[in-house]
């Protein structure tokens, strides 16, 4: 069925992570696929870049890596079938970059409950599934 699962993580925010977790762990073993977690970091504005360590990406990256191989060691499927990567840029953007780079022929990802921000506002989960090439299938908490 899905050979390749990608999910979506908010590093700051996984309780809406764990039960899309639950969900792409169940799909993956079923097809015997594939599954990468992907945190995507936002990029600091020019502006803020002398107020910041050289380094700082780097230990974004860093952190957000070992935070992904935490949840991914938790998680019961064969680690030879999973893998993580961190994005830098805008977090649908690079979640559907991802996933077209990757080859996913599912996007697993965790949705807060609409409000009237999101209506008027937006959301990522939203844009995902209105511009994904591949299906996705939207958790909510």
């Amino acid at each position: 069925m899905f050979k390749k699962v990608l999910i979506p993580i908010d590093l700051t925010e996984l309780t809406i992570a764990k039960p899309a977790l639950g969900a792409a762990v169940e799909l993956a073993l079923q097809s015997k696929g594939a599954m990468r977690l992907i945190a995507v970091e936002t990029l600091l504005p020019a502006s803020f870049m002398e107020y910041v360590p050289l380094e700082f990406d780097k230990s974004q990256e860093e952190r957000a890596i070992r935070a992904l191989e935490e949840i991914s060691a938790g998680l019961a499927i064969p680690k030879e079938s999973m893998s993580h990567t961190v994005r830098f840029g805008g977090i649908y953007v690079e979640i559907l970059a991802e996933a077209d780079d990757w080859g996913a022929d599912l996007i697993v990802v965790g949705s807060h409950r609409p409000s009237m921000s999101t209506y008027l506002i937006g959301s990522n989960a939203k844009t995902i599934v209105r511009h994904a090439k591949c299906s996705v299938l939207v958790i909510r908490t």
